[in-house]
């Protein structure tokens, strides 16, 4: 059985600094960016909220669809985060169920 993939893009503020990228855990990799886990972009950047997602049936699919994203503009990726997230909420807690952090969209 083909793990469902999800891609992704992460941002630090409204029209900030974005992320995009693919995983088979979309929640626990959101949360390992949430807690400065990993060395790197995010990290540095303070990229931690997510603003939109895509899922698909397997992990294979999920990076041709992260290609074309990534092949696009920041325009085009601005688009995908208006039309489902046009408030900017971290759609993490959506997802989870959790507690919004107060302060926090």
């Amino acid at each position: 059985m083909n793990k469902q993939g999800y891609v992704y893009i992460l941002f630090n503020k409204r029209n900030g600094t974005l992320y995009t990228v693919v995983t088979s855990d979309l929640i626990k990799r959101v949360y390992q960016h949430k807690q400065k886990f990993v060395d790197g972009f995010t990290k540095k950047y303070s990229v931690d909220k997510l603003g939109y997602y895509e899922i698909s049936d397997n992990i294979e699919s999920a990076i041709i669809r992260e290609k074309q994203i990534k092949a696009g503009s920041r325009k085009n990726k601005l688009e995908l985060i208006e039309v489902v997230n046009p408030n900017w909420e971290d759609l993490y807690y959506n997802i989870t169920g959790l507690p919004r952090p107060s302060g926090s969209q």
